[in-house]
């Protein structure tokens, strides 16, 4: 296993672990057993097992037919149907990896995410007359953000090749048996792909909901799933002491019970900048709940050190740090010699950047700790396609065992809906006339 996770820093009394040790292993026992809220929704927890593997080669398939025929992938989604497949391709081919030759796949955009104007404008410029394919991936259809989306990007397939060749460049992800989406796909002939019922939105992201673009995007899904593969075998172990993602769990449980309400998930590899997004939905909408919960934010140092690192350092002390901590970089570079030393950098020639990097680790780790802040590290061996697939199920599997000790469903969001009625409303979607009036009367003292 290339993850390894060390809680030295946290600042834990004698005795802590130990006195929550009967809440976090029965935490674990309801996830393993499938015995607590939500409980329908644990296909994740076997999925290397229990994913269609016919379903997993079509996937492929696809990807390869994205590739011979098209330059761009555009992925409609939003939330789970966009976080997770977005997260992959700059986890596994850097943050540039539209922009790289030579990167055996496409290049994949993300619309639907947004109502924005100006950025479906600004991708429509990018794809210019360039031949492009669309995954559309919604279990319902009729998702706003995503709707919309999928209205102007079909609509210039079928502008650009017709209602006939733009079928053949349009991928459907959705629900097996229902929806507005797999409605259309069956009418128009669209090749589909199954959300699986037993798989939210957040938990999503190793089906066909973020395999497909990442495949067309050139990474490797086969080595995703065997990380994926290796991770549920280690993690199956019930003893808190000796299973990472328990023990994870436990030190957040603790850290809540002491005040600290905010858990800033820290990198310092712009590559894990979207894995960042991707774990604030994940926490958040798991266990936001009851008026519960660790608030989830994300940081990218060293750049977020010059922004927010004086408050970590000195300000209010609300909140613990999980490092994220990636120990080899997929390319080396040294930093140069220069003769006139303008700078005062030659102390750092010939050293290479992986290595000032983890001196600035070392050292923003020993500074916040004797700030006050607790650090919690997780060191990942490197990026890989492989240790993607570890690195979600170490946070899913952490995640269900921090959400039943914490006492709420970690697998439904009741919350998000709210936004939605009400901008329904203001819309004037058929079915809430009666809440619009009120709505805008309620705006008109406010704006």
């Amino acid at each position: 296993m290339s993850i390894s996770f060390n809680y030295s820093n946290a600042g834990l009394r004698e005795g802590e672990l130990e006195k929550v040790r009967p809440v976090i292993e029965a935490a674990y026992n309801t996830l393993k057993n499938r015995t607590g809220a939500g409980h329908e929704m644990l296909g994740w927890l076997d999925l290397c097992d229990t994913y269609d593997k016919e379903e997993f080669e079509r996937i492929k398939a696809a990807a390869e037919k994205i590739k011979s025929q098209s330059e761009v992938l555009v992925a409609i989604g939003i939330g789970g149907s966009y976080l997770g497949a977005r997260a992959g391709l700059e986890y596994v081919k850097g943050p540039f990896y539209n922009q790289l030759p030579n990167k055996n796949g496409v290049e994949v955009y993300f619309a639907g995410n947004n109502i924005s104007s100006d950025y479906v404008s600004y991708l429509l410029d990018i794809i210019g007359d360039r031949d492009f394919s669309v995954n559309v991936i919604s279990k319902s259809g009729t998702t706003t953000e995503p709707a919309v989306a999928f209205r102007i990007f079909k609509e210039k397939l079928e502008e650009k090749y017709g209602v006939d060749g733009a079928k053949e460049r349009i991928y459907a992800t959705t629900d097996a048996n229902k929806g507005a989406l797999l409605g259309l796909a069956k009418e128009m002939g669209y090749e589909r792909f199954v959300v699986p019922d037993a798989t939210g939105g957040r938990f999503s992201a190793l089906t066909a909901v973020g395999l497909l673009p990442m495949a067309a995007g050139g990474v490797d899904i086969d080595e995703v799933y065997r990380g994926l593969t290796d991770a549920t075998r280690k993690y199956e172990n019930d003893d808190m002491m000796t299973n990472d993602t328990t023990l994870y769990a436990a030190l957040r449980y603790i850290m809540m019970t002491k005040g600290k309400g905010v858990e800033i998930l820290a990198d310092y590899n712009p590559s894990l900048t979207m894995l960042g997004e991707w774990y604030k939905q994940l926490m958040a909408e798991s266990e936001g709940k009851e008026f519960k919960g660790v608030f989830p934010t994300a940081a990218h140092f060293s750049t977020d050190l010059h922004s927010i690192g004086q408050f970590i350092q000195d300000g209010a002390r609300i909140f613990f740090e999980t490092v994220l901590w990636v120990e080899k970089a997929n390319k080396e570079i040294s930093v140069p010699n220069d003769d006139k030393d303008v700078d005062g950098l030659n102390f750092a020639a010939g050293k290479t950047l992986q290595y000032m990097n983890e001196k600035a680790m070392n050292g923003t780790l020993l500074a916040h700790v004797d700030g006050g802040v607790p650090n919690l590290i997780i060191t990942l061996d490197e990026l890989s396609d492989y240790t993607f697939g570890e690195v979600l199920y170490f946070f899913w599997k952490a995640l269900g065992i921090s959400g039943y000790a914490l006492g709420v469903n970690p697998f439904d969001q009741p919350g998000v809906e709210a936004y939605k009625k009400n901008m329904f409303a203001l819309l004037g979607k058929p079915g809430y006339e009666d809440a619009k009036a009120e709505l805008e009367s309620r705006l008109a003292k406010v704006l």
